[in-house]
């Protein structure tokens, strides 16, 4: 069979997302408390950006970080949410081969954007409390900028060959994914079911785990240099609202990274299996939807600029 016809094949394959195998009642609640979850987590996001854009005392780098993370967290969640949501009320719980391949892109696309932007926002406070005498000039507006486009960029970018290799993947059926969305581990399952596939799998599996422990211990790299120089204050005020600023962005570190290595340190290999949808739920609903409330919450201008735009005092 040629490559035309073999994608020819596959466009009209459909795969099967078992999301979560219940009684239709509890489907319904379920889809009640996602969807809750899902518009509270846009309402959240979209609050920091409107927050950052409309008060010009955050047009500063920290907070242009910020606001770009809120909005890669909406994006985030609409790669999946809305098909997961879908599917709770579906008889079929059916997806296209090529739907399945672009979600399959998106949210892997925006997850590896979003440990770009951990890693420099890290680097961000690194320099705020480390080099303050240096962070004016190093980290300007201009030089953010350039930061928040290199994440989107490269971002996209570091999963075409993942993804691309997964086309090529022989589906022989069934086509039943055990999960809410096409996640690489699954579709490798999926395959390697019908041949071998010890290549792919090693090249998912080292992409993956080059990405998420490379920006993770870069993280705690430079967050060790933080309290290293924290420490060394000899006023407690200060050495308080040195942790503080630093303390939102760690809760979101561990929140995501801790579920993500559970998941695509070895994708494909099976371990985990019944945890692997739970894991994903919540680095991919619960962690956006905890993001406004952590950085909101333990930020005194950031509630003072969420109070202006909700209209308060």
């Amino acid at each position: 069979m040629t490559s035309e016809t073999r994608n020819a094949s596959r466009s009209g394959q459909d795969f099967v997302l078992l999301g979560f195998p219940c009684r239709r009642e509890v489907q319904f609640l379920l889809f009640s408390i996602f969807f809750v979850t899902y518009t509270l987590t846009l309402l959240g996001n979209m609050a920091i950006v409107c927050a950052v854009h409309g008060d010009r005392r955050l047009h500063t780098p920290m907070y242009v970080l910020l606001a770009n993370f809120s909005f890669l967290e909406i994006c985030y969640v609409n790669s999946d949410v809305p098909n997961m949501l879908a599917n709770l009320l579906s008889q079929t719980k059916t997806i296209s081969f090529d739907r399945c391949l672009l979600q399959l892109y998106f949210f892997f696309s925006l997850g590896t954007t979003e440990c770009l932007f951990l890693s420099i926002m890290a680097y961000d406070r690194f320099l705020a409390i480390c080099r303050p005498l240096h962070y004016p000039t190093v980290m300007t507006i201009k030089f953010c900028v350039r930061l928040v486009i290199f994440c989107w960029v490269y971002g996209f970018l570091w999963f075409l060959i993942p993804v691309i290799l997964v086309t090529q993947l022989p589906f022989c059926g069934p086509n039943v994914i055990d999960d809410f969305l096409c996640d690489l581990g699954p579709l490798l399952a999926l395959a390697s079911a019908c041949v071998p596939i010890p290549g792919t799998v090693l090249i998912c599996g080292t992409m993956s785990s080059l990405l998420i422990f490379a920006t993770f211990l870069y993280i705690i790299g430079s967050y060790s240099l933080v309290v290293r120089a924290v420490v060394q204050v000899p006023s407690r005020a200060g050495r308080k609202k040195a942790f503080s600023t630093c303390c939102s962005h760690l809760a979101v570190v561990f929140l995501f990274y801790g579920s993500v290595m559970m998941t695509y340190v070895s994708p494909g290999s099976g371990q985990a299996e019944g945890m692997q949808k739970f894991t994903t739920l919540f680095y991919s609903v619960l962690t956006p939807f905890f993001n406004p409330m952590i950085y909101s919450l333990r930020n005194k201008e950031m509630k003072a600029a969420l109070k202006k735009i909700l209209g308060g005092s």
